[in-house]
């Protein structure tokens, strides 16, 4: 055998398994009392010059009676002819496999041999006359043929184009079989070779040349060229479900090149929906664990015997597990010789007893047919387009010469295809079908026709729905629900006293002074029920609910024009959980002023809540907060509004439920002020607004981006994590005007809030710098910004009240406890109790005490009074030191304690330091 090639076949990965079959053949031939000896030579190439030199020398010098390889095929042949003339055996795992190019020795002798096996067709060692005692135990190539009309008998294709590879004798080999095959059988119509080695090579052009033949291509071509082929057959629309093609890759592995559709480049992934349109046809790889044990021991025997170490993820090819099923044979047709007495030295009989049988090997159920070549079994696979992985979905039974379907399995054919391509498209393969022609003209006219009916309902649908669109945007924006009445509206001036003002009654007073006088009154009322952050807040009663009105003083009376209405349309059209909802607006004609009355939020605004000390702020609940901005942006920017202008923490208002909505929003017509005063208020306000927006705002809101949103919330969200207002630090030495100007002047690095690592978790630091980023297509979107924050969300909780909620629970689980542990130190502080009674009291006593009764006085017909007394206690006491004293008495009392504990006795302490107790017992006590 060859050695150190790196191929599939050579000495290393084969000569464990010939020496692991060679052991079990010697068990079996214990019983004839003979041993077959390995005599072992390799070469260092796969040439046909040193082979049958080796050959000669085991023959004369060591008197083998069989050989074992060569593999590759250049080697094989010389030796294989000496073989038959010396009357020995010879097995093969290979035996059609020729070199590549690269391997090939440029001398005048090996080219003749490319010659000649470019001129052969069938296979050189298929004439088993120049061969007689030649046994392949792979496969043969020209049996692919087989495997290939097995395919298309059951997907009835019989045109057939094939395209083959003339610079490399593998594939020219092959398709030189499979063109001899396939003509023979009336299945090939179309054949081109190609010089894979040329850049010139035009791979579209082969195929628009196969696309006037077949719709059926096999690609006998290097795997770097089917990529090249599959692409530019993307290219041309062939991969869409109306195309089949073909290739073979006789297993997975470097040696045959790279056959798969990733290599790491731009055009990966129309490789990879490119390759969902190709076949592939491979040998079977054994998988039982029969050969998975086999596969273990090769290995292990590689590296102890050979000093060679499979590769990480390589596995052991089915060539090696074909020299094992070689030498196995080989010593079942000699134990058949020795038993019938045959002679060991008769090649040709030795070599008919492997022809034309079947047993079970190392790699399945092996098939030599009456040639000596093996019928071997392949698998057909397809690109699962989900992993992008070729997965087997049939076989060829070598065994029957049968394609069989996988249970479970089926091809995923291109393009949604439930089946095959069709053999022949409808029209021909040039689309010039007289019958299909005729067809294609009845077609084209009823498709004209329907074309015409089709664009002319399309347009009239269009008309109409542009139609009904005009004609409901002019309901709508006629539509006056939103107007409010100045009657309708009532002023809520003090809820302590419940009293109310009527709007239309307070602008019945001529004097518009009154009406201002009376609105400010209610806003600058103080409600009981409400936090202290709705102070200032105007709230009205429209319709039985409770409004929130602001109100605004033109130069001049409010005009209801077609821009107005426009403006109040996009408006009423925001229905967002996370925006506030606009109920209406009250123009008080012939007054300026106007008031806007939007859904109320009891628990003030966002910068109300961040100046309120006595809330706590968990990171909980800022989280939420900026959830629900960001939720409320995304919503309107998606809106016809599009953009706010004047997102601030004041304009962000908290409902009940504490979920936080966006205000103040449209309207420029009416919101945008007459008077406009430059004072340290009007520079707070601009604060905000983003570098960019700054030239061109007059008032806030007057230039609105969704870019300057995005600068907006970043500023909120400085405010959410310092707690306070913008710009906090730097306010404290630098005026609003200041900064203003210092940010409009983009300086380097521009100025911005000063907040630090440790105010914050990283990724809400991050995605703040994010949003105040200098240039405005920087910034994220706040969809985007969404997605990021449905990150940073994980591990907090989305919705406060679920917060809320869930706390409660938390403490109510805690008390629970709480009262469970309280109760259980009551229960013991109640059973000392009654212990300390029993002994104060008798027990009677403490029973009917203890059950809640009057102590009733029992009477008894005969008692026994003890009294005691110390003699000389004064006389023990004067003598004795007070601790004496103390421990005399104590030890006195302990013992008529521990005496009446056994009787039921009660004692009487007298006040009478010398005359100690009386002690009262009932005869029963003592037992009489």
């Amino acid at each position: 055998m060859a050695s150190h090639l790196d191929s599939p076949f050579d000495l290393e990965r084969c000569g464990p398994a010939v020496d692991l079959a060679l052991e079990e053949v010697n068990e079996f031939l214990k019983v004839h009392r003979v041993q077959l000896r390995k005599v072992q030579a390799s070469y260092p190439t796969c040439s046909g010059a040193r082979a049958p030199g080796l050959a000669a020398d085991m023959h004369f010098r060591d008197n083998v009676i069989a050989f074992v390889g060569p593999a590759c095929a250049f080697a094989l042949e010389p030796v294989a002819r000496l073989a038959a003339y010396w009357n020995s055996p010879i097995i093969t795992g290979m035996g059609d496999q020729p070199p590549s190019e690269g391997e090939l020795s440029v001398t005048s002798g090996i080219l003749g041999r490319i010659h000649k096996w470019k001129n052969e067709t069938s296979g050189i060692f298929k004439d088993k006359s120049k061969y007689p005692t030649l046994t392949r135990m792979s496969y043969c190539q020209c049996r692919l043929r087989l495997v290939f009309a097995s395919v298309f008998k059951e997907f009835g294709w019989s045109h057939v184009a094939l395209i083959l590879d003339r610079s490399d004798l593998f594939s020219l080999t092959v398709g030189k079989n499979l063109e001899y095959g396939l003509r023979k059988d009336g299945l090939l119509k179309f054949v081109r070779e190609l010089d894979g080695n040329s850049e010139d090579e035009s791979y579209h052009l082969y195929l628009r040349d196969a696309s006037m033949y077949a719709r059926i291509v096999i690609l006998s071509v290097r795997g770097m060229l089917v990529r090249r082929f599959m692409l530019a057959a993307h290219e041309l629309g062939m991969t869409r479900g109306d195309w089949a093609f073909l290739d073979v890759e006789i297993f997975h592995g470097s040696y045959w090149g790279d056959h798969g559709w990733e290599v790491g480049d731009e055009d990966d992934a129309n490789a990879r929906k490119a390759y969902e349109a190709l076949l592939r046809v491979s040998l079977l790889q054994p998988t039982s664990p029969r050969f998975q044990d086999f596969a273990d021991s090769v290995k292990q025997r590689a590296q102890t015997d050979y000093n060679y170490t499979f590769s990480e993820g390589e596995e052991v090819n089915f060539f090696v597990g074909a020299f094992y099923d070689g030498v196995y044979l080989l010593g079942i047709a000699l134990n058949e010789t020795l038993a019938e007495g045959g002679d060991l030295r008769d090649g040709i009989a030795i070599t008919r007893r492997m022809w034309d049988r079947d047993f079970m090997g190392i790699t399945g159920h092996v098939r030599i047919d009456d040639n000596g070549d093996r019928d071997a079994d392949y698998s057909i696979l397809d690109l699962d387009p989900i992993t992008g992985r070729f997965e087997v979905v049939a076989h060829y039974l070598g065994l029957n010469r049968e394609y069989s379907s996988m249970t479970g399995k089926k091809i995923h054919w291109p393009g949604g295809r439930e089946g095959p391509p069709p053999d022949i498209p409808e029209c021909g393969f040039l689309g010039n079908d007289p019958d299909c022609t005729s067809r294609r003209e009845a077609y084209t006219f009823v498709a004209y026709t329907g074309i015409a009916l089709a664009v002319f309902l399309l347009a009239a649908i269009t008309a109409a729905c542009l139609l009904y669109r005009h004609l409901r945007l002019s309901a709508d924006l006629n539509n006056m629900s939103w107007r409010v009445r100045p009657e309708e509206l009532l002023l809520e001036v003090g809820k302590q006293c419940s009293s109310k003002i009527n709007l239309h009654q307070a602008m019945s007073d001529a004097n518009n002074y009154g009406l201002e006088q009376r609105i400010r009154r209610g806003s600058q009322i103080s409600c009981g029920s409400l936090p202290p952050t709705t102070v200032f807040t105007t709230i009205g009663i429209y319709k039985g609910e409770r409004v929130a009105i602001k109100k605004i003083t033109k130069k001049k009376v409010v005009d209801v024009t077609k821009k107005l209405l426009w403006e109040i349309k996009q408006v009423r059209d925001v229905t967002s959980e996370n925006t506030v909802r606009f109920i209406g607006a009250c123009i008080c004609s012939p007054s300026p002023t106007v008031l806007i009355l939007t859904e109320y939020c009891p628990r003030g605004s966002l910068k109300d809540v961040l100046e309120n000390e006595a809330i706590k702020l968990d990171w909980n609940f800022r989280m939420s907060l900026i959830h629900d901005i960001v939720k409320g942006m995304s919503y309107l920017h998606a809106s016809e509004v599009s953009a706010h202008g004047k997102l601030r923490s004041c304009n962000c208002l908290i409902d009940g439920r504490f979920v936080l909505k966006i205000s103040d929003f449209g309207l420029k017509t009416l919101t945008t002020p007459s008077d406009l005063i430059m004072d340290d208020s009007y520079y707070t306000k601009l604060l905000w607004i983003a570098p960019e927006l700054l030239p061109l705002t007059v008032t806030p809101g007057s230039a609105a981006t969704q870019k300057g949103d995005v600068y907006s919330f970043a500023i909120i969200l400085e405010e959410i994590v310092v707690r306070g207002g913008p710009y906090e630090v730097a306010r404290t030495f630098m005026t609003a005007q200041e900064i203003v100007n210092r940010v409009s002047a983009s300086e380097n690095p521009p100025l911005r809030p000063e907040v630090t690592p440790k105010d914050c978790p990283p990724d809400i630091l991050s995605l703040m710098e994010r949003c105040w980023h200098e240039v405005p297509d920087e910034r994220p979107s706040f969809h985007a910004i969404r997605g990021m924050i449905r990150g940073i969300m994980k591990g907090y909780c989305e919705n406060l009240m679920d917060d809320l909620l869930r706390r409660m629970e938390q403490y109510a689980n805690n008390l629970e406890a709480l009262v469970e542990e309280k109760t259980e130190q009551l229960s013991l502080e109640k059973r000392r109790t009654e212990e300390l009674l029993y002994q104060v009291l008798p027990r009677q006593v403490v029973d009917q005490l203890m059950a809640g009764e009057m102590v009733q006085p029992e009477q008894f017909e005969c008692v026994t009074i003890y009294f005691s007394d110390i003699v000389g206690f004064t006389a023990l006491c004067a003598q004795s030191t007070p601790m004496e004293v103390v421990d005399f008495l104590n030890d006195l009392y302990s013992t008529f304690d521990s005496i009446i504990g056994f009787y039921d006795v009660y004692k009487v302490k007298t006040n009478d330091l010398f005359r100690d107790k009386k002690i009262f017992a009932s005869h029963s006590s003592f037992g009489f």
